[in-house]
């Protein structure tokens, strides 16, 4: 039994960096921390607790985690400071000896990071149980095994429901194996379970996470397929999106169900990385060009409408200008809607490192421009199609006086104009008509109706 009592009207700072996946955990900390009576510091408050969920998908992201660390630790002197996350995980030793730093836990250990947290704490507090080092707790990445569940909201109208973590695939330019363990997941019917806590707490849409969500099922011996049919059942939830699937994964079965789900929304993310064959060899992907096509078009062929978002890496080991060419070849004839672009970093233990051609930073720069501007057009082009549409879209709460954003069934965000949007709109279903693009192009606005 833990001890909660010295923690009760304490305060904490939270930090988060990296994907969807760590903003739902960290939420989900919190949530723990509040069931101790540890309260969310507010801006210019000094905080007792500081947690920071890192992230190491580059080395930037690296950079990143240790600049918000310093910044937390200088932010709110003599609070006890956590580290998480996969930075934690793969650099534990050098986060350990960041100053201000009590405590570092790995991909397994933050599962019961409330345990960690007050044991370490009432080591801290003893003059004479502290040793005066920071303790850290990492297990290789064969012994990651816990999963922590986590299906939160934080500030956002729409939830993040964890239903899987870890990967199998060790793609030779990837540390998230080595970071978050092999894939793993919780069972159909306790996600189903989290499904209706969300709708009983008013949540009308939710996010599947994951680190590779369609290989749902190693765990369980359950299916992915037989997951979405089970949440599409649960009353109260009006949407649901699935994050990312990778294309050899996107199965046949699942987007046809999709196509004709109650709650499914049509909204693909389907990372790519490259439309080189030559480089997905390179990458150890398991598929080809040929096959990323075919699940475009057989998604495109039943929701003509769907919001197809892909992941493009640029400049990786072996990407020649030509491959690059291909890449952008395919990708202008992809009937598909944006582009997330991001450049090679390399990382150290990956085998990407022994492949010998590499890009210099000036044409990974060049790269992503072009595919940038790409995406940009194929974005607006999409939403252009939409003038005029009537749409449902579900606002989320605005700051006041700011104009209200929200988002339609296939991902188009549109802007409500501050003179017009009320706070009781927030979380609530609205039929609009689409009209121009905001100046940005970010956005549509809309006619309330």
């Amino acid at each position: 039994m833990i001890d909660t009592s010295a923690f009760q009207g304490k305060r904490a700072a939270y930090y988060t960096l990296g994907c969807k996946l760590n903003f739902s955990e960290t939420s989900t900390f919190g949530k723990m921390l509040q069931e101790m009576g540890v309260s969310t510091a507010q801006k210019g408050e000094q905080a007792d607790i500081c947690l920071i969920n890192t992230c190491s998908v580059t080395e930037v992201a690296d950079h990143k985690c240790r600049q918000a660390i310093h910044r937390m630790v200088r932010q709110h002197p003599g609070a006890f400071v956590v580290v998480t996350g996969c930075y934690a995980q793969l650099s534990a030793e050098r986060v350990a000896q960041i100053e201000g730093v009590d405590l570092v836990l790995g991909s397994n250990e933050k599962a019961h990071l409330i345990q960690y947290l007050s044991e370490a704490w009432g080591r801290a507090r003893n003059e004479e149980g502290g040793t005066g080092t920071t303790p850290y707790y990492i297990r290789k990445t064969k012994d990651i095994t816990s999963f922590a569940p986590s299906c939160s909201r934080g500030n956002r109208t729409r939830y993040f429901l964890k239903v899987q973590d870890g990967c199998d695939y060790f793609c030779t330019y990837c540390t998230i194996p080595y970071a978050r363990g092999f894939s793993r997941n919780p069972t159909i019917a306790s996600l189903v379970k989290q499904a209706e806590e969300t709708a009983q707490e008013g949540g009308r849409e939710i996010v599947l996470t994951g680190v590779n969500i369609g290989d749902f099922g190693k765990t369980t011996g359950e299916r992915f397929i037989d997951l979405v049919k089970a949440l599409d059942e649960v009353e109260g939830i009006s949407r649901y999106r699935i994050s990312s699937l990778e294309p050899d994964l996107l199965s046949d079965e699942l987007i046809a169900y999709c196509a004709e789900s109650r709650a499914f929304m049509p909204h693909f993310h389907i990372p790519l990385q490259s439309g080189s064959d030559t480089v997905l060899k390179l990458m150890h992907r398991h598929y080809d060009a040929q096959l990323f096509a075919d699940k475009i078009s057989r998604i495109k062929a039943l929701m003509p409408d769907a919001f197809i978002g892909v992941d493009v890496m640029v400049g990786c080991r072996g990407e020649t200008p030509e491959c690059f060419e291909e890449t952008y070849e395919f990708l202008d004839r992809l009937d598909v809607t944006q582009l997330h672009v991001f450049p090679y970093s390399e990382r150290p233990g990956t085998s990407a490192l022994s492949i010998p051609y590499t890009v210099s930073d000036q044409d990974k720069k060049l790269r992503s421009k072009r595919l940038l501007d790409l995406s940009d057009r194929k974005t607006e082009a999409f939403y252009t199609r939409h003038i005029g549409q009537e749409a449902e879209v579900l606002f989320e709460k605005a700051p006041r006086g700011k104009a209200m954003h929200g988002f339609t069934k296939n991902y188009i965000r549109v802007e409500l104009p501050a003179k017009v949007a009320k706070p009781e709109l927030d979380n609530q279903l609205v039929m609009v008509r689409l009209g121009e693009l905001t100046a940005d192009k970010q956005a549509m606005k809309v006619i309330y109706k």
